[in-house]
């Protein structure tokens, strides 16, 4: 059985965030004779896993991407960071990537393997196949997975039983093992092996976290979703009950917040740090996360104490220029952070409500979804 067989049994997706069937993007990286770029930049806030994954399992790392692209791979990390230096003490070919949010998405790795910067390229079709950039630059047939998918490639394929073993563990649409980073006001901040379907309150827990009595959790970094801490303490960690939440596992990554600071202000540092991480090639990114940000200021600062029905319709306003930057961009990244501004909107409610009136209670207990709508 070959590898892509072997990697259809096991059902992996992608751990860098998209969940991407990998048999998929392996199929056609040896469809088209594609070199691999391993992305172990953690670009996400909060994300350590793919330090984990160099840090300890490098050898299996290597035979992965060895399975998948032969002799034609590199590894691809911040400039300056500790994982850079781990794979360059390996001899390994190293591609340094500027520290920025946006340098590490897939096609701006390929742009900068290219000889270009590290900036999100439209494609106009999968770079796998190669093709060209908007320049006319000819780009070389690349496939890009996640440190921790070429890791577990590895383990599919090495494993007794390889497939089976795999699916052995999470849900049956999602399975396999997975790494998950747990941070932000958690007694025991780590990279915690687990899988789809644990409770998200296991995985808390597990942090030294007390499930339900934490601040709000956000779960997917900039990309993700604001949790209320009693959905915290209820949901799962998979896509089926984070989605109607407007979350998914993601790239594994999970921030408590403080339960005795101020979440408003603490999503308005999120918020300011998206704009400051704009490419500066489109409109939704350039302007758009800039405002979402500004008006999430207004909605902290009591929409400059202005009451609640000016905060009622500095919330709308924020819903509709959320809403109006999805799918504009150049990349996802626009998407991701109007999606967590719209989840901040809703689990946030109560807060954004005291600070309307000129209040911030930042420990106080936000009420459950009965009561929210018992209340309208």
């Amino acid at each position: 059985m070959n590898l892509v067989d072997v990697l259809e049994q096991s059902g992996l997706t992608g751990r860098g965030g998209a969940a991407f069937s990998t048999a998929t993007k392996v199929r056609a990286a040896h469809e088209h004779g594609a070199g691999l770029l391993v992305n172990a930049c953690d670009g996400e806030i909060g994300a350590v896993k793919d330090a984990f994954v160099v840090e300890h399992h490098l050898p299996e790392l290597v035979r992965g991407a060895t399975l998948v692209a032969g002799t034609r791979v590199r590894y691809a990390a911040h400039r300056g960071s500790a994982t850079e230096a781990r794979l360059r003490a390996a001899g390994l070919d190293v591609l340094a990537a500027p520290a920025r949010y946006v340098s590490s998405e897939e096609t701006s790795l390929i742009s900068l393997a290219q000889g270009g910067l590290a900036r999100p390229m439209t494609k106009r079709q999968p770079f796998v196949r190669g093709g060209s950039d908007s320049a006319g630059r000819r780009i070389a047939p690349t496939v890009v997975l996640n440190a921790e998918t070429v890791w577990r490639i590895a383990q599919v394929v090495e494993r007794p039983g390889g497939a089976q073993w795999f699916r052995g563990h999470g849900l049956p649409d999602e399975p396999g093992p997975r790494l998950v980073a747990i941070g932000g006001a958690v007694p025991r901040p780590g990279v915690l092996e687990t899988a789809a379907g644990v409770p998200l309150a296991s995985l808390l827990a597990a942090a030294g976290a007390d499930p339900g009595r934490t601040g709000p959790v956000i779960v997917g970094g900039l990309g993700g979703t604001v949790l209320r801490p009693d959905e915290a303490a209820r949901v799962t960690w998979s896509r089926a009950e984070l989605a109607p939440l407007g979350g998914a596992p993601g790239p594994g990554v999970v921030h408590v917040l403080d339960a005795q600071a101020c979440p408003v202000d603490a999503l308005a540092a999120w918020f300011d740090h998206a704009a400051g991480e704009s490419a500066g090639q489109c409109g939704p990114c350039m302007f758009g996360l800039p405002a979402i940000a500004s008006d999430w200021h207004d909605l902290a600062d009591g929409v400059r104490a202005g009451g609640s029905g000016s905060s009622r319709g500095a919330r709308a306003r924020l819903a509709r220029r959320a809403e109006s930057v999805r799918g504009r961009g150049a990349c996802r990244f626009p998407d991701g952070v109007a999606g967590l501004a719209s989840s901040a909107l809703r689990a946030l409610s109560d807060h954004l409500d005291d600070h309307a009136r000129g209040q911030c209670v930042p420990g106080r207990t936000p009420r459950s979804s009965h009561e929210h709508a018992l209340a309208h």
